[in-house]
């Protein structure tokens, strides 16, 4: 579970790879549960947090059996920051390609806290930096749809 169906194991950017089912999770999520829904975007965030908290343990074993604190293998953290990402933003084609690139720029360069955040134990630490990466890249994505591409969604 903590690779990402698999594509934690590719030996190239397996962080890459994972966070491509990211988009695809939420978006499935967002199908079911319509933006038009009342809370619709309430329940994408109990979701996400469910598999957040569900994320940690995975992680930690994942982490373990892989023998290192954070190994490129376990991505199940890059998939679920993206409850984050796409928080009150509809995916579609145009954002779930924009929230990519954003997230995978932040998770990448580690602004700060992220890689301070790297240092909780266990399992909190090998999600906590991808969290933390989902807001930038939200805030980003937001902003971007908001006041620089308005319409481009």
């Amino acid at each position: 579970m903590s690779i990402g169906l698999g594509l934690g194991l590719i030996p190239i950017a397996p962080g890459t790879f994972g966070s491509l089912l990211g988009p695809v999770l939420v978006g499935g999520v967002q199908f079911v549960l319509p933006p038009a829904a009342p809370l619709s975007y309430l329940f994408q965030a109990v979701i996400g947090v469910v598999f957040f908290l569900l994320g940690v343990p995975i992680c930690e074993i994942g982490a373990r059996v892989l023998g290192r604190k954070d190994p490129g293998a376990v991505v199940f953290d890059e998939i679920v920051a993206f409850f984050i990402v796409f928080a009150c933003i509809p995916v579609t084609p145009k954002s779930a390609l924009l929230g990519f690139v954003l997230f995978r720029i932040f998770d990448i360069s580690k602004p700060w806290p992220i890689r301070r955040l790297e240092l909780l134990p266990g399992g909190w630490g090998v999600m906590a930096d991808d969290l933390m990466a989902g807001v930038y890249a939200f805030a980003c994505l937001a902003v971007i749809l908001q006041w620089i591409l308005p319409g481009f969604s």
